[in-house]
């Protein structure tokens, strides 16, 4: 197993309510994904990218068979990634409800550092 350059922690239950909701094959890819978040230094945007227009949000982007899974994520102190919600998207754009969650989430968890 490689080195670990990232660290991912779920805040409160956001992630993990989706999470518990999806198939098998989907958990295992979404693990497989978080390990390679967690293992490569860059990580192809297939993978991961930065939401336009935010403060740095990213989604984890998954794809099982033709399912497509999207995961709300930010960094704290550079190595530390924060998973926030997901959702699994069933159009060409990302639901603008979702990232607004998502940056309630971040600006929740920022808020609560301090």
């Amino acid at each position: 197993m490689k080195q670990k350059l990232r660290t991912i922690i779920f805040y409160k239950d956001y992630f993990q309510e989706f999470f518990l909701k999806q198939r098998e094959k989907v958990k295992d890819k979404i693990i497989w994904t978080l390990e390679l978040i967690e293992e490569f230094e860059r990580i192809p945007e297939t993978y991961l990218k930065h939401i336009e227009n935010t403060d740095g949000l990213f989604e984890i982007r998954v794809q099982q068979g033709s399912d497509i899974f999207r995961i709300f994520c930010f960094f704290d102190h550079g190595q530390l990634v924060v998973l926030a919600n997901g959702f699994q998207k069933k159009t060409q754009k990302t639901p603008k409800q979702e990232i607004e969650k998502a940056i309630k989430i971040k600006n929740e968890y920022e808020s609560e550092k301090k």
